[in-house]
This record gives structure tokens, C-alpha cells and sequence, in this order.
């Protein structure tokens, strides 16, 4: 049947639309350029692209110098029953044949799913693990594509577990590292991570005094809390893009956080906000590795300052005075990134801390593949010096 009328459909300028909409968002002081809320502005293309509706990039968010990059989600199969399904590494270009398994954990605080790679190389000595956190809104198969992590586990021998926050605990998949339950030992999120580590430890017949955890954003926050609440767990910490130990109580603070506000930070130029956390100090002095962009606009580079500097502070008390040496050296990574390194050694010569800026990155794993998200392939490779910087730490003493 034919309408009796001839109606016509208003126009609509998609790019003004979209404009008006970043426009908003700007003025309400989000930045819809760089990190996570980049991924507003796609959002929006991709809707009105499926209405029909022309788009054209807005050309401010091409930026060569910053590396702030939208998530890429990686389904991960499964069977008839909705279970995760046994498949190869990201990395199986790269890799030989180890295998990159889903499996489960669960306790009083609850469950999650997390992907174990076991290499097909086997070393004579129980091998080493690392536990890898991914950032908000990844997944483990995306965290493994973007940092490499499995390549470097076969050519060294260890595993690494890939523990995956579900949107069910937080909306954007974020560990919730400012939450109160979740900054302590034997609660929350790091008693299932931790669970976790301890079970794979006990499968594998992992060296328990070579156990690790690193983690990007909220993964690295996460990251530095375990290292706190677990230091006879993990023997290591790395912290790439991240935020100090007990840096926020709630999302307001967290936020404030995220933008450097907070009360003594180092480095800090601005006023604290009203809703910073005091400063906090870690009492456990465990080895930790920092990497930070000095262009990351999502979790400020003075978040990496204070990560280190509380680390530092921590190896220093426990030297019983005999405090630690500091140097620098700078350098280019071979995809042009400039950056400095400063290395906090004891006495006897072993670095107890150990902190990168790379100059002109933002919030990405530097060194990392295009394949995953949050990555900047022009950086130093941050995977490769953090499974150094790991395995370099003597083995004090059992678990």
C-alpha cells in the first residue's frame, strides 16, 4: 500500500552531529582524543555510519606523537554450552606450538576466567611465572596479542596466566584497584588473582620464588597493590602506565587520581583536588619495574613518579640506612622513541627499582604489537625489559 504522502526525510549533517556531540563532552572537560574516551567518537561514526548516514574523522585525533589508542575486543570461542574452548596462542605466528588454554578460579570472593600459555619449551628448573593484567576494556587474547608476552615465554622458558576481569565486576572491565575491598590482602580481587597465581604454581610446578605480576592501567595499579599485600607471593612488579599504591578510596578520587591530583605526589604542579587521597607509602620492599609515557593524558606520568618513588622509599627503609645509588641514562629505541631510564641499586649493585619515561607516548605498552590495543610499536620493547628486569631478581628464599 502506498502512503498517501509524500514525506521526505529531514537531512542531517552526520559530521555536525558528531561534532556538537565532542563539543559537549569537551566542554564537560573529557577529552575525546586520547585514551579511553577516544573510543566515544568511534562509537558515535560507527552508529550513524549504520543509519546510513556519511562520516569523515575528525582530523584532531590524528596525532603522530601521541599513541593513545582505542581497544580492540578479541572473541574468544566456544562450545555448545557457552564454555571457552581450547585455541593456539595470539602469538602463533610468532611462537611454536605451546598451548594457550581457558580455565577458571574461584573462592569466597568470588570466581574468574583467565588464559594460561605453557610454552613448549621446558626448561631443567621449575619454571618461572608471570601474571599479566590487562588494562580497561581488554581482554586477555588482546593482552597477549599487544604485549608479546607469549614469544618472550617461549624463547625463556615460563608461563604466563592471563587473569580477565568480567564487565559484570565493572562495566569497563577494569580491575577495581581504587576500591577499598580491593586494595587489601585475602579479599576481593586480589585474593582471586592471587588464588590464581598459587594454583597455577601448584599445577605446573612453577618456582615459587619466581612468581610475577605486571599490568597495564588499572591492571598496573592492581599490579602494585599484590605487590603490597603479597610480597612473599610475588617477587616482582611491573607497573606500565599506572597508579601508586592506595591512590584512591572511590571513583571521584580515582579520577582525581588518574589526572595526578593527589596530595605530595612528585612532580605535581597543580593544586590537589578536593577529592585526592593522601599520599600513601608501601611497606613491602619489592623489586618493581615502571614504565610511563610523558604524553599519557589518561593516567598522568606523575602516577609512574609516585609508583617508583614509593618502591624506592620502601627499599630504602629496608636497607637499614644504607640507602640506595640512582642513575640515568637516556637513550632511542629503534622506532625513534627517546627515553630515560633511572636505575635505584643497593650497595652491593643489585637495582631494586627500575623507572622508564619514554618521551612522546601516551597511554600504550610501549614496545608492543599493532595486533592488540593500547600499544606503541615505536617504543622500547616494555615486555622484554620487564622479563629481564624479572628474572634478574635473586632468588631470596621460598615462598
Amino acid at each position: 500500500m502506498k502512503t498517501p504522502f509524500n514525506i521526505r526525510a529531514p537531512s542531517f549533517d552526520a559530521q555536525a552531529i558528531n561534532e556538537t556531540i565532542r563539543s559537549a563532552l569537551a566542554s564537560a572537560g573529557l577529552d575525546t582524543t586520547a585514551g579511553p574516551m577516544l573510543g566515544v567518537t568511534d562509537t558515535i561514526r560507527r552508529a550513524l555510519a549504520a543509519a546510513g548516514l556519511p562520516t569523515t574523522k575528525d582530523a584532531s585525533g590524528a596525532r603522530d606523537d601521541v599513541i593513545d589508542v582505542v581497544a580492540r575486543l578479541v572473541d574468544v570461542p566456544q562450545d555448545g554450552d557457552g564454555r571457552p574452548v581450547r585455541q593456539p596462542s595470539m602469538d602463533a605466528a610468532q611462537v611454536p606450538a605451546g598451548t594457550f588454554d581457558a580455565f577458571s578460579y574461584a573462592n569466597r570472593s568470588g570466581s574468574r576466567a583467565y588464559k594460561l600459555y605453557v610454552p613448549a619449551r621446558a626448561g631443567a628448573l621449575p619454571p618461572p611465572l608471570v601474571v599479566m593484567l590487562h588494562g580497561c576494556t581488554q581482554s586477555a587474547d588482546d593482552f597477549a596479542a599487544g604485549t608479546r608476552m607469549n614469544r618472550l615465554a617461549e624463547e625463556h622458558g615460563f608461563l604466563v596466566v592471563y587473569p580477565e576481569q568480567p564487565s559484570t565486576a565493572n562495566p569497563s572491565k577494569c580491575w577495581n584497584w581504587f576500591k577499598a575491598q580491593d586494595q587489601a590482602r585475602d579479599a576481593g580481587e586480589p585474593s582471586l588473582i592471587a588464588g590464581i597465581a598459587s594454583d597455577v604454581a601448584a599445577r605446573h610446578g612453577v618456582d615459587t620464588r619466581r612468581i610475577f605480576v605486571a599490568g597495564l592501567s588499572a591492571g598496573a595499579a592492581m599490579a602494585v597493590i599484590l605487590g603490597e599485600a603479597y610480597p612473599e607471593l610475588f617477587a616482582a612488579v611491573g607497573a606500565h602506565s599506572g597508579l601508586p599504591y592506595r591512590s584512591a578510596h572511590d571513583i571521584p578520587s580515582a579520577m582525581a587520581a588518574m589526572k595526578g591530583g593527589r596530595s605530595g605526589i612528585a612532580g605535581l604542579k597543580t593544586s590537589p583536588s578536593p577529592n585526592a587521597a593522601p599520599r600513601a607509602r608501601t611497606a613491602q620492599a619489592v623489586p618493581t619495574i615502571v614504565f610511563h609515557g610523558d604524553r599519557d593524558h589518561t593516567v598522568q606520568q606523575a602516577n609512574g613518579i609516585e609508583i617508583a618513588l614509593q618502591a624506592r622509599t620502601a627499599h630504602a627503609a629496608a636497607k637499614a640506612g644504607g640507602g640506595l645509588r640512582d642513575s640515568m641514562a637516556c637513550g632511542t629505541s629503534p622506532g625513534g622513541r627517546r627515553f630515560s631510564r633511572t636505575l635505584h641499586a643497593d650497595a652491593a649493585g643489585r637495582t631494586c627499582v627500575e623507572s622508564w619515561t619514554v618521551h612522546g607516548a601516551g597511554h600504550a605498552w610501549a614496545g608492543g604489537s599493532e595486533s592488540g590495543s593500547y600499544t606503541d610499536a615505536r617504543g622500547p620493547d616494555a615486555s622484554a625489559e620487564m622479563v629481564r628486569f624479572f628474572l634478574s631478581v635473586p632468588r631470596a628464599g621460598a615462598a
